[in-house]
């Protein structure tokens, strides 16, 4: 047996030649390259044709010697002694940031994977360099990689060091990343149709506003109001923050900020505005919260929940595919 046809050595691989000694006859036995009986190449085979140390090599084979992989037949080599592996995962997953929301996506996540996987939580806070920097220092050393890109683009270049099947996009669909896997939002379809099912409480107002404050905040969101007022033929307008508007009565405002969420608050009540009866205001990305402010604010809201169950039975299950995670409008007294 050719030493190469089983283990395979990547020298600018940051991670160690014995744990890839260890996964390379992982590999083998669950693509049932080695059977149970095999013999498996010697070390001095692998030493000569990898140019590795005789300790390097008696590393990787003691650790699956203690794990009941292989055994030793003093004289004639190892064989695999059993094909029953459980591979350690070991789950590189890199937020945006950890806010209200998030939490419950980071809690889905970790519930389902908690007691499968190792998980290493690391944030970039939308600033590039530390986002290229994590994504670096991870290469070689996680089984899956759960990244969410936020508005950066023009990634695709870093993520080609990763192994394009062990890698999960979380929250957006980029163009560049169409050939991974990824649980994401749509954004302006979203918006659209969280819209247009609650037509009849929107059509009551005589003005729509959407405070986009834009830079970290998906675009899409625009571009799915827009078309709703368009075809509803609804007055509309789009601003960056509330220091742009001029709150007044029958006008309901679309609100992505939360610091932003409590200054509409403060101003429907300064200038004695009822809540969902001569303004409306509807805000982005449900939480708890929301549900009791001001008598309950309408939300329009993935599951954040379920988006990190959900990425976390793909990374458990070598599961492959773009899953759309739903949203929905939840009306409460707010409009």
């Amino acid at each position: 047996m050719v030493a190469k046809r089983i283990i395979h050595i990547d020298p600018k691989s940051s991670k160690p030649k014995y744990r890839q000694i260890i996964d390379s006859i992982f590999t083998a036995i669950e693509k049932r390259w080695l059977k149970k009986g095999d013999k498996i190449p010697s070390i001095n085979q692998i030493c000569a044709n990898f140019n590795l140390s005789r300790d390097t090599v008696m590393v990787a084979f003691n650790e699956l010697k203690a794990k009941g992989i292989i055994l030793s037949q003093p004289g004639k080599g190892y064989y695999i002694a059993s094909t029953e592996i459980q591979l350690e995962e070991k789950v590189f997953v890199l937020f945006d940031e950890l806010n209200a929301f998030k939490e419950d996506l980071y809690n889905g996540l970790m519930n389902e994977l908690k007691g499968k996987a190792y998980v290493d939580v690391y944030f970039h806070h939308f600033n590039y360099k530390v986002f290229k920097n994590l994504i670096a220092e991870s290469i070689g050393k996680y089984t899956s990689y759960v990244i969410m890109p936020a508005s950066f683009d023009n990634i695709g270049h870093l993520l080609t060091k990763l192994p394009n099947d062990k890698v999960y996009i979380l929250d957006r669909m980029k163009k560049e990343l169409k050939n991974y896997s990824v649980v994401y939002q749509d954004f302006e379809q979203d918006l659209y149709n969280a819209m247009t099912e609650g037509k009849s409480i929107l059509k009551k107002y005589r003005k729509l506003v959407f405070v986009n404050p834009g830079g970290k905040e998906p675009v899409e969101r625009t571009a799915g109001f827009e078309k709703f007022c368009k075809e509803n033929e609804i007055a509309y307008e789009v601003v960056k923050s509330l220091n742009s508007a001029n709150p007044s009565m029958y006008e309901a405002y679309f609100i992505i900020s939360d610091r932003e969420l409590v200054e509409v608050i403060k101003l429907a009540k300064k200038y004695k505005y009822k809540l969902g009866k001569r303004f409306g205001i509807v805000s982005f990305n449900d939480t708890t919260l929301k549900e009791v402010v001001a008598g309950g604010i309408t939300t329009i809201s993935t599951d954040f929940n379920e988006m990190g169950q959900t990425l976390a039975q793909m990374v458990l299950n070598k599961k492959k595919g773009q899953v759309r995670n739903p949203s929905k409008l939840i009306v409460r007294s707010s409009l």
